[in-house]
């Protein structure tokens, strides 16, 4: 660090909402508000640095910073949306990166970069707090929500694979089209291994002129939705042109009493939802609750009940764009079978990852493997469909049929280094 960068940090907080902020890890290069020569720790700047113990993974060299495993460098940074451009280098020999953003938002798969060449690749991600835009009020957390990383007032990157990265340049961006998340535990950013939710596979998707903004979280309903200000947070932000994408069911069927069910509380505040997008300009989209994995007979046994008819029924209504989970995840589970689908969900056997010391056999929640076959069926019936927002996603997506899903075999995006065994709230 350049011994004006500590001084620079008070200008940092001031300028960082106008301005680009360029943190520069070869000393060689241009010059930059901040010039990192050496593995400085977040915690020692309290406003930028390489995090959670991953100092220790870096050396340094001529060219930037080189990492031996998984590394993360947050940034402090006010809530909204940013680009983000990375440098990265093929020092000694070819690299191999992955990029996640925040609470494991995957952004770059194993990007290749040849030796003795560079790559620019350029992002976007959605920064935000707890504070409710234009009052008093803040979202209210779940205990296990507080330590996660979309929610600590800072941009967390994780560079895994082989790279060198020499510079990391980020710019509010403020005329991006948002695509905000509402859902469940199947949807929502999975902070730790080795769960995983399709939306936070979404941004790996998504073109240069877009971002995902996943405000879902783990045993959400449409109500407690709304209880925890998740809805008043999203209303506060979302503009003209912007998306959101509601998903919900797995956790509504057990709300229990007269006019709780598919067609009383749930229908209405679905409406509830739709309404305040569009006021606001938004374009809503309804997406079905994924599948549960329950075979009997070789054949999946619906357990959603009346739920995503009576969302399909909202649809059909209301003029609504509907993405049908529920129907392509019975295509995907049956073509798999019960062993193969297996592969999909967090079934593990004892001593798969550190502290297990029991089996894994959750028939709900997603690996890493299974989140991203959903996001691309997503993806895949956004772009059948001809919904307007296709034209936010990248081009290159290879056409993907819930009849004839992929296999585990084809899955190799590394996983992140932090893990717990403890099941996300809802089922």
């Amino acid at each position: 660090m350049t011994p004006n960068s500590k001084a620079s940090i008070v200008t940092f907080f001031i300028c960082v909402t106008a301005f680009s902020q360029t943190f520069s890890f070869n000393p060689n290069g241009e010059s930059s508000e901040y010039t990192i020569s050496k593995p400085i720790t977040y915690l020692a700047t309290g406003s930028y640095g390489f995090d959670f113990n991953t100092a220790r993974n870096v050396t340094f060299n001529k060219e930037g910073f080189t990492i031996a495993k998984s590394t993360y460098f947050s940034v402090a940074l006010p809530e909204g949306n940013y680009t983000i451009t990375a440098i990265l280098k093929g020092v000694k020999k070819p690299c191999n990166t992955t990029i996640k953003a925040e609470s494991r938002e995957l952004i770059i798969a194993n990007q290749y970069v040849a030796i003795g060449k560079s790559l620019e690749v350029t992002f976007n991600v959605h920064v935000y707090h707890t504070t409710i835009r234009d009052t008093n009020e803040e979202v209210i957390l779940k205990d296990r929500e507080v330590p996660k990383m979309d929610w600590d007032k800072k941009l967390t990157l994780e560079f895994l694979g082989s790279t060198t990265v020499s510079e990391i340049k980020i710019t509010p961006a403020h005329k991006l089209t948002t695509i905000y998340l509402a859902g469940d535990s199947t949807v929502t950013n999975q902070d730790v291994e080795p769960w995983a939710s399709w939306g936070q596979f979404l941004p790996a998707y998504v073109n240069h002129k877009a971002v995902v903004a996943n405000y879902a979280f783990s045993g959400a309903t449409l109500q407690s939705f709304k209880n925890m200000r998740r809805l008043e947070k999203i209303a506060s932000q979302i503009k003209k042109g912007d998306y959101l994408l509601i998903e919900f069911g797995h956790n509504d069927e057990k709300i229990k009493g007269e006019g709780n069910g598919a067609y009383g509380l749930y229908t209405n505040t679905l409406k509830e939802y739709i309404a305040i997008a569009r006021e606001k300009g938004a374009i809503p989209i309804l997406v079905t609750p994924t599948q549960r994995r329950f075979f009997k007979d070789n054949k999946l046994v619906e357990t959603h009940g009346d739920f995503p008819d009576a969302m399909r029924k909202v649809a059909l209504t209301l003029d609504v764009p509907l993405i049908d989970v529920t129907q392509l995840t019975t295509l995907m589970y049956e073509s798999w079978g019960d062993s193969h689908s297996r592969n999909a969900f967090v079934q593990y056997p004892a001593n798969t990852f550190p502290g297990q010391d029991f089996n894994l056999e959750d028939n709900t929640h997603f690996n890493g493997f299974g989140a991203n076959e959903i996001a691309l069926a997503v993806i895949n019936d956004i772009k059948k469909q001809k919904v307007k927002l296709g034209k936010y996603l990248k081009k290159n997506i290879p056409v993907y049929d819930a009849n004839h899903p992929n296999t585990i075999s084809v899955w190799n995006v590394p996983p992140s280094p932090r893990y717990d065994n403890t099941k996300p709230y809802g089922n």
